[in-house]
């Protein structure tokens, strides 16, 4: 039976070649919903058919209406990935103004295992919110592979989106 993963996905570099992280993950045996941060959904918006083919699933970009049904199968696990330094310290600050936010950030405390992959480089990893929203992320049960154990910030402008490391975090993910 294939288990549910909500891969969310931020307007990093990585998620330009979000459809190699879907496909890793079906590959893993996952049955991969995809949502994203209205700015990854710009994004890919010219070509968002692809995606919903390719998953299955309507992509989210943004919180349903009180109306409409939800028209995602229950998540057995959730997997933020890229996540951006903004969408870091904004859920390490508890603000879920975006459907991509609030999801993970209510699923970790229903029981959901959750983990998240940062992609930034290192003068943003620097800032004193980074350490601080890592740490309050991790309190509250979020796997936060960040350093050897997921993707280690690269020096400013020479990121190489497309080397994002998602086989790790899908590893992390099946140890649950």
């Amino acid at each position: 039976m294939t288990r549910v993963l909500y891969l969310i996905a931020c307007a990093a570099g990585p998620t330009q070649y979000i459809d190699d992280g879907v496909r890793a993950a079906q590959a893993a045996g996952w049955d991969v919903c995809l949502i994203l941060t209205p700015s990854a959904a710009a994004w890919w918006e010219p070509r968002m058919q692809e995606l919903v083919e390719l998953t299955g699933h309507p992509v989210r970009s943004r919180y349903k209406l009180p109306w409409e049904q939800d028209q995602l199968p229950k998540a057995e696990a959730m997997l933020v990935a890229p996540m951006s330094c903004t969408t870091l310290n904004k859920w390490g600050a508890g603000i879920s103004d975006t459907v991509a936010i609030g999801i993970p950030s209510e699923a970790v405390h229903m029981g959901v295992p959750v983990a998240a992959m940062p992609y930034f480089n290192q003068a943003q990893a620097a800032q004193p919110a980074v350490a601080a929203s890592i740490a309050a992320l991790g309190k509250q049960g979020v796997m936060v592979l960040d350093g050897p154990d997921g993707y280690e910030s690269h020096p400013p402008k020479q990121g190489n989106p497309q080397e994002f490391p998602w086989q790790k975090a899908l590893d992390r993910l099946a140890t649950t």
